[in-house]
């Protein structure tokens, strides 16, 4: 995850190490500047509310993932993140399809940089996940769903 390319200002790619919670932060300052231009009227408020909600939520607990005290414990906590990149998308979709800013077109950039960051949860969880069913034995016929 660290090693992820970027463009650069004239428009070319280059490799850098990019740390992910910085891109969190990043992300969430974009997503901060989102809510504070909504209108201060209530459907505004309650958007802006949820949004600053789930849009900060990831860098803080993809934070606490890396010190997860087990692999159940990372696991939840990057499934968190992903809950909440996917409602932060969610809501940015909501203020497009209402305008509820000028220029909705705006948050074009953010919305693909949520896709990314989305994918690059998904995918770590989907690893973790198979790195967990790979070294725990399969049930047993005798372990049934519990009622």
């Amino acid at each position: 995850m660290s090693n992820i390319e970027h463009p650069i200002s004239n428009g070319e790619k280059r490799d850098r190490v990019y740390d992910l919670e910085q891109r969190l932060i990043a992300f969430a300052v974009r997503v901060l500047e989102v809510a504070e231009a909504l209108p201060k009227g209530r459907a505004g408020s309650h958007v802006a509310g949820q949004l600053v909600r789930c849009g900060t939520s990831p860098a803080p607990n993809y934070a606490e993932a890396q010190s997860a005290e087990s692999r159940a414990d990372f696991l939840h906590k990057m499934k968190v993140c992903l809950m909440a990149l996917r409602d932060t998308r969610v809501w940015m979709r909501l203020i497009q399809a209402k305008q509820l800013i000028k220029s909705p077109e705006r948050l074009d950039s953010l919305l693909v940089e949520c896709e990314e960051l989305i994918r690059i949860f998904a995918t770590s969880i989907a690893t973790a996940q198979g790195k967990r069913s790979s070294a725990s034995p399969a049930p047993g016929p005798q372990e049934g769903p519990l009622h």
